[in-house]
């Protein structure tokens, strides 16, 4: 609204400027206006002048001033909001270091559960090897027990087996050595002409060449 006046106020000023001199050269020219009325309106022109420069200046300071209120309204409005973000970055920070610590206790919290978890599993697969150890040396043992058993057994029964052989085996052979005895006693095998049936067939041939009947049942014996 100022600057419109200010505007209209120097619109005024230069009309002024521009008509008056035209306005004195015609009345020069006619001859119509004195001197002293002459002095007068330049008087009042040079007062006019004054009002509008201090009207101007009037204007122009109040031009400045409200600048200088918008200036500083934008500063304070600027200086508000600048002070606004910082204090809201500042909250989101302590929000963020809030959180990172929070998220730092607890991965903190996880890890330590985690390293008690694998702790507690490492010791009880260590547990359970001891367990298993001493239990294959309870089982390696009974079985070099086992193995030391049977060996033991074997060589008995071996012993035994040979033992009882001998034992079964000697009436079994005198009994065969009799059987022999009596055998080549019976056949006379140690006779200078051979066997007893060796000379008892040599005699059923010679038989059989004088008997034909006799000599017919030994082919048929399939003797001759």
């Amino acid at each position: 609204m100022k600057f419109s006046v200010l505007i209209w106020t120097m619109g005024l000023w230069l009309i002024i400027q521009v008509g008056i001199p035209v306005k004195l050269y015609a009345v020069e020219i006619a001859q119509r206006i004195t001197d002293r009325e002459i002095t007068d309106k330049l008087m009042r022109l040079e007062v006019g002048q004054e009002a509008l420069r201090s009207e101007m200046k009037s204007g122009q300071e109040a031009l400045r001033s409200e600048m200088k209120s918008g200036q500083e309204a934008l500063r304070s409005e600027m200086k508000s909001g600048q002070e606004a973000l910082r204090s809201e970055m500042k909250s989101g920070q302590e929000a963020l270091s809030v959180r990172i610590s929070d998220l730092r206790a607890e991965m903190k919290s996880s890890q330590e559960a985690l390293r008690a978890e694998m702790k507690t599993g490492l010791e009880a697969i260590g547990k359970r090897m001891d367990d298993l150890s001493a239990r294959q040396a309870d089982i390696n043992a009974t079985m070099l027990v086992l193995f030391t058993s049977l060996i033991a057994l074997i060589v008995a029964l071996f012993g035994y087996i040979l033992w009882d052989r001998r034992t079964m085996m000697k009436p079994v052979a005198e009994k065969l050595h009799r059987f022999e005895h009596e055998v080549i006693s019976d056949l006379d095998l140690n006779h200078a002409e051979g066997s007893l049936l060796r000379r008892q067939l040599n005699v059923m041939k010679k038989f059989a060449a004088k008997n034909s009947e006799f000599a017919e049942i030994m082919q048929g014996e399939a003797l001759l």
